[in-house]
């Protein structure tokens, strides 16, 4: 490789077993950095699997005052038909509107702290504080809003839907623009003057003051709060551990609002990787938080793909199809897996193999007592042996 000044070295599509060659011509050098096993695939990669990485910075931000915007939907990553995703900052005091969707909105909180409100389709109301590694869930068709608090927020929008757009959703300021107003003056009962200074088109996003302490702004609904709450407290639940991370599960099983989805959030350590699997219930959608990794897809009949995700990245896995998840950087790889479910499901091929008769391991890939001693009955969703990490290709 070549040499450049800063003390970096130039990358070339070319492998130590003499595949490939020296690329003279025009090109991104920085972006080839970012994505080594794009430049030079796995001598294992064949086949035509197709993209199953992008990045929110590849998006188009959504500017207001109050806050920015941006999605991944089928229109950036194609194969992403089940899940569509949102990232959303608002300021202190910025407010995302009262509105609605026909789908159901997952969040995980990144950044900050926001307020958080809903009314659900009986008059039972909602209203909490969420701040990191918090969730919200709303169904589809419960309207809601979302306002930053003293230290304004980021956080992550999941949508059951890929071809679900935040820009194509119901918004209260866009219903009335969009209505007479002798009809607003007969259904609320005032006077039309009340409406002479609505919107004229939808706002989203606009920026108001900080909402007072959550005391302040409570209101008593005569039908009571919601039956299940709306927020979940994911970072707080305590972790599956095991040798180079942990896994903390949410799904309806301890989040029983979320019907529609369910999420794994994945910790891998330097040197460690999410163990080779696969999901038997729908296709994983991916949020990479921190760090950086390399994910190897496996799609049947000789196919497979390498592709390399870091913070602020979005990954797919098809449906069942088998792959791993190394962490090729010095600092903790944390990540969201996401499923458009209600249960999280996942198989572990090396329990897999372990509860299978030794014999017919053994025969079906011409191994021997090596390996079929170490495999192991109880799932790791992470792992990591001594002598055995991760090591650059």
């Amino acid at each position: 490789m070549e040499k450049m000044p800063q003390g970096y070295y130039i990358p070339q599509p070319f492998r130590d077993d003499g595949a490939g060659g020296i690329d003279k011509g025009p090109r991104d050098i920085m972006r080839d950095m970012q994505n080594p096993d794009m430049l030079v695939p796995p001598k294992t990669d064949a086949g035509l699997i197709p993209n199953l990485r992008f990045s929110f910075s590849d998006t188009n931000m959504t500017l207001n005052k109050g806050g920015w915007s941006r999605e991944i939907t089928v229109r950036e990553l194609p194969i992403a038909t089940t899940l569509a995703g949102v990232n959303m900052s608002l300021t202190p005091g910025g407010v995302r509107e009262l509105h609605w969707h026909q789908q159901a909105e997952w969040s995980y909180m990144l950044v900050g702290h926001a307020r958080i409100t809903a009314v659900d389709q009986n008059g039972h109301n909602f209203i909490a504080d969420v701040g990191p590694g918090d969730l919200w869930y709303f169904p589809p068709g419960i309207p809601h809003s979302i306002q930053g608090l003293e230290d304004g927020c980021e956080f992550l929008l999941v949508f059951d839907d890929g071809n679900f757009s935040d820009l194509n959703t119901f918004s209260l300021s866009d219903w009335f623009a969009h209505t007479p107003k002798d009809v607003l003056s007969s259904n609320f009962g005032v006077p039309i003057h009340a409406f002479n200074h609505i919107p004229t088109e939808q706002v989203y996003i606009y920026q108001d003051k900080v909402p007072g302490p959550i005391e302040t702004q409570k209101v008593q609904s005569p039908y009571g709060t919601v039956s299940q709450t709306f927020k979940h407290q994911l970072l707080a639940q305590p972790p599956m551990k095991t040798p180079g991370g942990s896994v903390r599960i949410v799904d309806s099983s301890n989040f029983p609002i979320s019907q529609n989805i369910a999420a794994a959030l994945v910790e891998v350590e330097p040197g460690a990787m999410r163990e080779m699997h696969w999901h038997p219930n729908n296709d994983e959608w991916q949020y990479y938080l921190n760090g950086k990794g390399r994910m190897t897809v496996f799609a049947a009949n000789g196919n497979a793909r390498t592709f390399d995700y870091r913070a602020g990245d979005v990954g797919y896995v098809p449906f069942a199809n088998g792959h791993y998840i190394e962490n090729t950087g010095t600092e903790t790889l944390w990540f969201l897996e996401i499923f458009k479910s209600n249960k999280f499901q996942d198989v572990s091929l090396n329990q897999w193999m372990a509860l299978t008769p030794t014999e017919l391991v053994q025969s079906n890939l011409c191994v021997g007592a090596e390996l079929l001693h170490a495999l192991r009955k109880e799932k790791w969703p992470v792992v990591k042996y001594p002598g055995f990490s991760y090591y650059p290709r």
